[in-house]
């Protein structure tokens, strides 16, 4: 019973906080690719954050118009301890992924709010857009815009 208790309460403090965010950027992935969508942010504490996000990636092959889907995953580190949320600076760690490529990713985010990754992208199949491959080097540079900083600046 007392073991119960001491489980109950250990996954009580573990709640996580959500945020949602809307993402604007530019992923270059063997082609040039504006990314529009959004994130949330869930939190526990302020050293691991983590951060799920969908978008789509829209750009020219091969002078033709091309739009993909893309899901990603972040894990974000700060070996700090006892500071608040609003800490400068993360490591970054995750994948994105879309219809034609899995891109395993590193990188830092200054606040949460400003991203800078890179990674490699694998091809899924035989596919690429419009006759361009799409493996290799893959950047990332991203602003993610609370919400609640939307909300409050138009009020």
């Amino acid at each position: 019973m007392v073991t119960a208790l001491m489980l109950l309460g250990t996954f009580a403090k573990a709640q996580l906080t959500m945020h949602k965010m809307i993402s604007v950027g530019y992923t270059y992935q063997n082609q040039s690719f504006g990314d529009v969508g959004g994130k949330l942010l869930f939190l526990s504490n302020d050293n691991m954050v983590y951060r799920l996000g969908a978008s789509a990636m829209m750009g020219s092959a091969h002078s033709e118009f091309a739009i993909m889907p893309k899901v990603s995953g972040d894990i974000m580190l700060n070996f700090e301890k006892n500071v608040d949320f609003y800490h400068s600076y993360y490591f970054v760690m995750g994948a994105e992924a879309t219809n034609k490529y899995i891109a395993p990713k590193v990188g830092f985010t200054l606040f949460g709010l400003l991203d800078l990754t890179g990674g490699y992208a694998f091809p899924i199949g035989n596919s690429g857009i419009n006759g361009k491959e799409l493996k290799g080097l893959n950047i990332n540079f991203t602003l993610n815009v609370p919400t609640t900083f939307i909300h409050d600046m138009f009020k």
